[in-house]
């Protein structure tokens, strides 16, 4: 078979219209039916594209030129955000980047033959300096310390200040630690050689109770200046409860390590959700924008139409803010989780909050729906939430044993959820009403969604 000879190669260009957009953000040109994805390029933009890397069925490209530009183009921010990917889609006003993540979903159902209505995404009012959580990788630029993120697909890292979708209290830290790491020598880590101290700044910040943890995260066991550090970092951030140092010895892409230390103040911060406190460790998964959390897990609760006397399952329950948030509209909820720390943290966070009728319980969701199932567990609704990987087909095949009368779907990736949907569909289901996106992440790709399915008679 004769290999297929792209019709282009590196440093060619040419003129073209951008008809689309991947769900990287990337702008979609053709030549023929040969697809070049343009960065910060956007739909109904002519541009003349230069070729920056080419494979067999598709090339990369940058716009060289605007011969035509898109009434939805955002000029207002800064150029790193987009080539650094910390937000993709700054560059589409916010009322497209809304309609771009309905279409996502709704282009995805078709390709899977699946009819379901997808409703208008739920957007937020100020779509910036909304996280509440930044891990900042830290590294030496021309002898200098600095703080940043790498560009799109590489390791070089662009130094930046203003993040665009931060807290800007968090910003404000990580700027302040990077001072006095330039201050008293501290040395960034070098991942070629695999030398230096500082790989990471960690900072989390409660929005409502503005309780901040400073987390360090290290190569080394010791944190050199490790006394001046606590007492200049308390004095420059008055909100900060909590300052931690978390040691990475190995050579990885992996953020964080296993071991955390206490350097001053607490091990967790506190922060809100729905009208119930939760404790945030260094570790802990806690949704990075509480303010579409809220918006998200109130309408899962009412898509169930809970009426408090349900027996419910949240499998992946995580550190328990679904669990406990349905709690007190249902009899007993069960929660299941595979991470140990995640478990630890719902069962305190139950006690917090004097809540008795959630269990929480460790283990592989799909293995303790079985065990429960056998027990004779008969849940009325079951939520699931799993990471962008999706289900698993024993999940599904446990959900199927199980027989709830509702599934409330939430998900944080419509590739998996269009396919996850299919196998339940087999299985005896059906969507009911429309599929609600809900924009959890302004300035990305990324979208979350809830959708609910229903036992068929």
């Amino acid at each position: 078979m004769s290999k297929k000879i792209a019709p282009v190669k590196k440093n060619d260009q040419f003129e073209a219209d951008i008809i689309d957009l991947t769900y990287q953000g990337m702008g979609v040109a053709k030549l023929g039916d040969f697809p070049v994805f343009v960065a910060n390029s956007i739909p109904g933009e002519r541009v003349v594209v230069g070729i920056t890397k080419v494979a067999s069925s598709y090339a990369f490209g940058r716009v060289v030129k605007v011969l035509q530009e898109s009434e939805d183009r955002n000029h207002d921010i800064d150029n790193a955000l987009v080539t650094t990917g910390i937000a993709p889609l700054a560059n589409l006003k916010y009322p497209a980047q809304l309609t771009f993540k309905q279409k996502q979903i709704q282009e995805l159902l078709k390709k899977q033959h699946i009819e379901a209505e997808v409703a208008a995404t739920l957007g937020m009012e100020n779509p910036f300096g909304y996280r509440n959580k930044a891990q900042i990788p830290v590294r030496e630029i021309k002898g200098q310390i600095e703080t940043g993120f790498y560009r799109r697909n590489s390791h070089n890292l662009v130094p930046i200040e203003d993040y665009f979708i931060q807290d800007p209290k968090i910003d404000e830290a990580v700027l302040i630690v990077r001072d006095l790491l330039r201050k008293y020598h501290l040395s960034a880590y070098d991942e070629v050689n695999h030398r230096g101290v500082v790989r990471t700044v960690m900072v989390r910040r409660g929005y409502y109770s503005h309780e901040m943890m400073i987390v360090i995260v290290t190569k080394s066991k010791k944190l050199p200046m490790q006394e001046v550090l606590v007492d200049e970092i308390r004095q420059a951030l008055p909100e900060v409860t909590s300052i931690m140092q978390n040691v990475n010895p190995d050579k990885t892409n992996v953020i964080m390590g296993e071991k955390n230390n206490l350097l001053w103040g607490n091990k967790v911060i506190f922060d809100n959700l729905l009208g119930l406190k939760f404790a945030i460790g260094p570790n802990s998964f806690y949704q990075v924008n509480p303010q579409t959390t809220e918006k998200l897990y109130t309408l899962a609760a009412e898509k169930a139409e809970l009426t408090g006397t349900e027996t419910v399952i949240d499998a992946y329950s995580g550190i328990g803010t679904i669990s406990l948030t349905i709690a007190k509209h249902v009899a007993q909820v069960y929660g299941v989780e595979i991470v140990p720390g995640a478990v630890d943290d719902a069962k305190r966070n139950a006690d917090i909050n004097g809540i008795k009728n959630a269990k929480f319980v460790l283990g592989k969701a799909e293995e303790q729906m079985i065990k429960w199932a056998a027990e004779g567990l008969k849940p009325d609704v079951i939520f699931l939430d799993p990471p962008r990987k999706g289900l698993t087909p024993e999940l599904i095949e446990a959900v199927g044993i199980m027989k709830p009368k509702k599934i409330v779907y939430v998900s944080c990736n419509p590739a998996t959820l269009v396919r996850d949907l299919d196998e339940f569909i087999n299985t005896g289901y059906q969507i009911d009403g429309a599929i609600q996106p809900v924009d959890q992440f302004p300035q990305t790709t990324h979208v979350e969604s809830v959708t609910v399915l229903e036992r068929q008679k």
